[in-house]
C-alpha cells in the first residue's frame, strides 16, 4: 500500500475531509436526517470505546511507572520538572489570552441579546477540588443518574492518586509485592494492546465526529458571538503556533518534526473534545514517536490530561472574563489581569473533579466579581470553541514530557528523529 495511505496522520486527514462531507451532506437532508442520527452515534461509540480502558489504563501504567521509576535516581525532580513545565506554558498562554481580549475587544458593541444570560448549574470552587481529591470508593469510580438512566464514570484525578498511592506501597512492601507489580505490567500490555485495536479505529471516529460537528452546529451558532469566537481562535493559534514552537526551540527539539509527531493527538483532540479520551493516543505518541521513556510518560500524560489545559484553563477563561467584564461594563484593574493569570495557572488542578471549561469559567469569574450570569451568553458557541480548545490542551499534554525528558537526558533523540511515525 503507498506510504501516503498507510500513515495513520493521512487517515486522519481523510477522515477529516470525509467528515466534511458527510457533514454538509447531512445539514443539507435537514435535522433529524439518518445520516445526521448515524453520525452522531457512530461518533459517540467511538469516544466511549476511547474511554472506556482509561481506569486500568491509569491504574496499571503509573503502578508500573512508579515500579520503573525505582532504577531512576531522579523521580522527584522528573515531577517537579513536569509541574514547574506545566505551570510556565499555561503563564505564557494566559498572557496570550489577555492580550488577545485586549486587542479584539470582544464584548464591545455586542449584538448578543442579554436575555440568554444565565448562571450555571455548577460553578468551580477550591473546596470543590480538595472534596474531588478524596476518593469515593477504591476506584474512585461513580455513577450519575439521569431520568432512569444510571450513567458510570470515574474521576481521574482520584485514580491517579490512588494508582500513585497504591505504586509507592507496592515498592515499600518489597519482595512480596512482585507478583503485584509483574501483573500489573502485564495487564498493563494486554490494555494497552487493546487501546492500539480502537485508536486503529480513529479515521472512521474521526469522520464521524467532524461530520456531527458541521451537521449539527454548523456555522449558525456564531451570529453575534463571531468575534468572541475569532479572539479565541487567534489565542489558540498564537500557542500553538507561537509559543509550543518557542519552547521547543529553546531546548533544540524540531519544530516540525514535533508537530508531524504530534498530529494523530492533535487532530482527535480537535473532533473528541476530550482529553481523556485521546489520553491513550497522546500516551502512545509520546512514548513511540517522540522518544520519552515510558516509565515517565505513564506519569506525566495521565497527570497532565488532568490538570494541563492551556486551551481551556488559560486562553478560554482570560477572553472570557474580558468579554463579560465588556458586555457588563465592568472595567478590569490591573489586579484583575494578575487574578485572571493566578487562577489560569494554578485553578486547573482545582477543577480536575468537575471538569470542563465552563467550571474553570465560573472559577475565574467569582474570583474577579463578575455576574456568573455572563456563561449563559457564551453556551451558544460552546462546542465550536471546545474544539479548539481541546487541540490545544491535548498538544501541550505531549510537548512539555518531550521538553522535561530533554532537559533530564532521559530523551530518545533517535526515535524522535525517525522519519517513520509510531502508527505506521
Amino acid at each position: 500500500m503507498n506510504k501516503r495511505f498507510a500513515s495513520f496522520g493521512a487517515q486522519i486527514i481523510y477522515g477529516l475531509l470525509v467528515g466534511l462531507v458527510l457533514g454538509f451532506i447531512a445539514r443539507e437532508m435537514g435535522e433529524g436526517s439518518w445520516l445526521t442520527t448515524g453520525l452522531v452515534e457512530v461518533g459517540g461509540a467511538y469516544v466511549s470505546l476511547l474511554k472506556v480502558l482509561i481506569p486500568p489504563l491509569i491504574v496499571t501504567a503509573v503502578v508500573t511507572s512508579i515500579a520503573n521509576l525505582r532504577e531512576v535516581t531522579n523521580a522527584a525532580r522528573l515531577a517537579w520538572q513536569t509541574i514547574l513545565w506545566f505551570a510556565i506554558t499555561a503563564f505564557a498562554s494566559v498572557l496570550a489570552g489577555i492580550g488577545v481580549g485586549l486587542l479584539v475587544n470582544p464584548g464591545k458593541n455586542s449584538s448578543i441579546d442579554p436575555t440568554v444570560a444565565q448562571a450555571p448549574s455548577t460553578v468551580g470552587s477550591w473546596w470543590a477540588f480538595l472534596q474531588g481529591l478524596v476518593p469515593n470508593n477504591i476506584m474512585g469510580l461513580t455513577v450519575s443518574l439521569k431520568g432512569d438512566a444510571a450513567t458510570p464514570g470515574f474521576n481521574v484525578l482520584q485514580l491517579l492518586l490512588l494508582s500513585i498511592a497504591f505504586g509507592i506501597a507496592a515498592v515499600q512492601v518489597g519482595k512480596k509485592a512482585e507478583p503485584v507489580l509483574e501483573f500489573a505490567a502485564s495487564l498493563l500490555e494486554i490494555v494497552q494492546k487493546v487501546l492500539w485495536w480502537i485508536i486503529r479505529l480513529a479515521p472512521i471516529g474521526t469522520a464521524a465526529l467532524i461530520g456531527k460537528a458541521v451537521a449539527v452546529y454548523g456555522w449558525d451558532a456564531l451570529g453575534s458571538l463571531g468575534k468572541f469566537v475569532l479572539a479565541i481562535y487567534l489565542g489558540l493559534a498564537i500557542v500553538i503556533g507561537v509559543i509550543y514552537p518557542v519552547v521547543l526551540k529553546l531546548h533544540g527539539i524540531g519544530v516540525m518534526q514535533f508537530f508531524r509527531k504530534v498530529w494523530p493527538v492533535t487532530s482527535l483532540g480537535f473532533v473528541t473534545r476530550s482529553s481523556m479520551g485521546v489520553m491513550p493516543v497522546t500516551q502512545r505518541v509520546t512514548e513511540e514517536g517522540l522518544g520519552v521513556p515510558r516509565s515517565y510518560t505513564s506519569f506525566a500524560v495521565p497527570l497532565g490530561a488532568t490538570t494541563k489545559m492551556d486551551g481551556c484553563a488559560s486562553i478560554y477563561p482570560a477572553v472570557a472574563a474580558i468579554f463579560v467584564s465588556q458586555f457588563y461594563g465592568i472595567p478590569l484593574s490591573v489586579t484583575d489581569y494578575v487574578l485572571i493569570a493566578f487562577v489560569s495557572v494554578i485553578g486547573s488542578a482545582a477543577t480536575a473533579g468537575t471538569t470542563g471549561a465552563t467550571v474553570m469559567l465560573t472559577l475565574t469569574l467569582s474570583t474577579l466579581g463578575l455576574p456568573l450570569e455572563g456563561v449563559g451568553l457564551l453556551l451558544a458557541v460552546e462546542p465550536i470553541v471546545d474544539m479548539g480548545r481541546t487541540a490545544v490542551n491535548v498538544t501541550g499534554q505531549a510537548l512539555v514530557p518531550v521538553v522535561v525528558a530533554k532537559r533530564e537526558r532521559i530523551w530518545d533523540r533517535g526515535i524522535f528523529a525517525s522519519a517513520a511515525a509510531h502508527a505506521q
